[in-house]
């Protein structure tokens, strides 16, 4: 069986206001072809299909779409767990219309898949957290954990009966009961997988991600997978990764697009997977495609940087702009930069603070308003009037006040 395992998607997702639908776009036809050219059985996308749980239509659009042209009118099966950024309700109200298409959705740990025809393939055997499907002639039992909150947990684990000691275990132990009592559907003759949306110890967080960590209580151990499975395809974390203690089994596709500056520094990838019934899975992973790269530049000075926007006006990419500078950056600065690039999504000076010796007095002496005027006057020129060192202190004073509140 070839499975295609891919996730966080994201759609509909903006970066300081910039939409990245069209980028999107244009992932997701480079996608359709990928798995056509690679004649995948089995596509799993390990959750956060969308980035919000009320997407906008244009994003629905471009999946239902995407999910159509991977699904070829049935011939390979489509399985969509949902991740924290989704709405479950929301994610599987097209099941059964997408049945036909090959098309499995889940939305929480206890969904029961319906059996039967799924496109030209079949689920021969489903309950809360399991699948068993046959593909062309061959049989996968996947153990389908989406999103688990503490809430769904709780309803997947406890009854009304069960002691209050059992409910305070670990987050991480709940989940190895979980896949514990799950992984009982496993057989010899089958090809064992899991598909989850969480985060595991270990993983590197990238920086766009949600966090879905309370004090250390989301966080599982690798540990918590089941050793018969043969692979593990999660979601969550947007940098392709293994999983420590997993024997390389366990891994993050991460997500397909940068979807944060801190991104930048790895390639975005997918993986494709080759698997047969009690053997290792050959793993080959597909380097994806910067659509509209996040950049950085850094200036020494202001007429730099406006000598660096108007050169690479024609560039498409995402910029923040760092600039070195004794001052602060005019209005008309900011309006000819961003006149000359349109896409740069934010300008952040780094002040450079030359103090001479016999001019540094003891600051922790001096009273807030003094050191305000001193600086004011160093910035415009001319000493600041009672009314601004007034309506200054008054905001610094509110702000002290909600601090304290909080």
């Amino acid at each position: 069986m070839r499975i295609l395992h891919t996730g966080d998607w994201h759609l509909g997702k903006n970066l300081e206001g910039k939409s990245r639908m069209d980028e999107q776009e244009l992932f997701l036809d480079d996608f359709v072809d990928l798995v056509k050219e690679n004649n995948i059985d089995l596509v799993i996308i390990a959750g956060d299909v969308y980035d919000s749980s009320n997407p906008p239509a244009r994003a629905e659009k471009m999946f239902y779409d995407t999910l159509k042209k991977i699904s070829s009118d049935g011939e390979r099966i489509t399985l969509v767990i949902s991740g924290n950024h989704d709405s479950p309700e929301r994610l599987v109200s097209a099941g059964p219309l997408a049945r036909d298409h090959g098309i499995i959705m889940v939305g929480t740990p206890k969904t029961i898949v319906q059996c039967g025809d799924y496109g030209k393939h079949k689920v021969l055997e489903s309950g809360e957290g399991y699948i068993e499907l046959e593909i062309n002639g061959e049989k996968a039992v996947v153990l389908t954990v989406p999103y688990p909150s503490e809430k769904r947990l709780n309803e997947v684990l406890y009854g009304e009966m069960d002691s209050e000691e059992e409910r305070v275990k670990s987050y991480s132990e709940r989940i190895y009961s979980l896949f514990n009592s799950l992984k009982t559907y496993y057989r010899d003759d089958t090809i064992n997988l899991v598909v989850s949306h969480l985060f595991a110890m270990g993983s590197e967080e990238s920086g766009s991600e949600r966090s879905i960590q309370l004090g250390g209580s989301y966080i599982v151990d690798g540990k918590c997978f089941p050793s018969e499975a043969q692979y593990i395809a999660l979601g969550h974390v947007h940098k392709p990764q293994i999983v420590p203690g997993t024997n390389k089994r366990a891994r993050y596709c991460g997500s397909p697009i940068h979807y944060n500056k801190k991104e930048i520094s790895f390639d975005k990838k997918c993986f494709v997977i080759d698997l047969k019934s009690k053997e290792e899975p050959k793993i080959e992973e597909i380097k994806l495609k910067v659509y509209k790269p996040i950049e950085v530049w850094k200036c020494g000075s202001i007429d730099e940087a406006i000598l660096k926007c108007k050169e690479n006006s024609d560039r498409e990419s995402f910029v923040y702009l760092e600039i070195e500078t004794d001052r602060y950056v005019r209005e008309d600065e900011i309006k000819q930069m961003k006149d000359f690039k349109k896409d740069i999504l934010e300008i952040i000076p780094k002040i450079k603070v030359n103090i001479e010796e016999n001019n540094i007095e003891n600051i922790s002496e001096k009273s807030f308003d003094e050191i305000f005027k001193e600086f004011y006057k160093k910035e415009r020129g001319v000493e600041a009037d009672e009314e601004v060192v007034e309506l200054f202190l008054n905001v610094m004073l509110e702000e002290g006040e909600e601090d304290e509140t909080h």
